[in-house]
């Protein structure tokens, strides 16, 4: 808007809307532009008293805007997440990668929390264990992206092999195991009822003598 301003004012006093290549020009000590030498003095005399160079960014403004520029562009602002004052151009900045406020996700669970409270949050969520599907070991969330890329499951999965077939074995043992089969209590048991069987016996038969005779 200011050059073209300043475009305009060459146009009034002179129509001039540019230098050509082959005119000869000045360099204007207010605003530094190459002005025709033919109108380097009207262009100063108003450049000098409507314009001034921004001391931030050193853009030509209008004097009257100098202060309006300055809050606009150049003065500081703050935060909304965490307060910080800081200029303008640099708060998007600010906001996406520096602010301890902005939100982040825990790369483990994938929990939205802000950035300041990032690293506690994952030094308890890390510890957390979740089971391998190949090699059905449970293994620390810190530690399952190198796993990932390591394990290949051989080794569980013959231990579990092997596993089975002891377990096949004891089966098989079992299956071929006698069904009639002594327990120590069992044989006991059929000790004393033969020793009472026999001591019954003689009993008897020593009575029957006795019985005879009185006859």
């Amino acid at each position: 808007e200011i050059l073209i301003e300043d475009e305009g004012i060459f146009r009034n006093f002179g129509g001039i809307m540019a230098v050509a290549s082959d005119q000869a020009t000045d360099i204007c000590n207010h605003c530094d532009r190459a002005i025709p030498s033919s109108n380097i003095d009207l262009h100063y005399a108003h450049c000098s008293r409507n314009l001034e160079k921004c001391k931030v960014c050193g853009d030509m403004v209008p004097k009257k805007y100098a202060e309006e520029h300055f809050l606009n562009t150049h003065a500081p602002v703050s935060c909304s997440l965490c307060s910080e004052t800081m200029e303008p151009e640099i708060l998007a900045v600010h906001k996406g990668e520096n602010c301890p406020r902005r939100i982040v996700t825990c790369e483990y669970c994938e929990f939205p929390l802000p950035a300041i409270d990032l690293f506690e949050h994952q030094e308890v969520c890390g510890n957390r264990t979740e089971l391998c599907h190949l090699c059905r070991r449970y293994i620390r969330l810190r530690e399952r992206i190198d796993h990932e890329s390591r394990c290949n499951g051989v080794r569980n999965i013959t231990a579990e092999s092997s596993r089975n077939t002891r377990e096949a074995e004891r089966e098989r043992a079992a299956r071929r195991r006698p069904r009639h089969e002594f327990s120590p209590k069992r044989l006991l048991f059929t000790i004393a009822i033969t020793g009472i069987a026999v001591l019954l016996g003689s009993l008897f038969f020593q009575r029957k003598p006795g019985n005879s005779e009185m006859h």
